[in-house]
């Protein structure tokens, strides 16, 4: 698998793995776990984008 494609796969998983910590903090009244998964959410923004750039420049 190129690296790109795995920068876009794992960015994904991280985005979706956050998401779920941020609803978990909500339900649980535990602001720690909700800004834990909402910056592991945007970690995996960054993560997808820079894999998408990869595959636009080729690397």
């Amino acid at each position: 698998m190129k690296k790109s494609t795995r920068d876009q796969v794992e960015g994904t998983f991280h985005k979706v793995k956050g998401k779920m910590k941020e609803v978990a903090g909500k339900l649980s009244d535990n602001p720690k776990l909700e800004i834990e998964g909402k910056s592991e959410k945007i970690a995996g923004k960054v993560q997808v984008k820079a894999g998408q750039i990869k595959k636009v420049l080729g690397k």
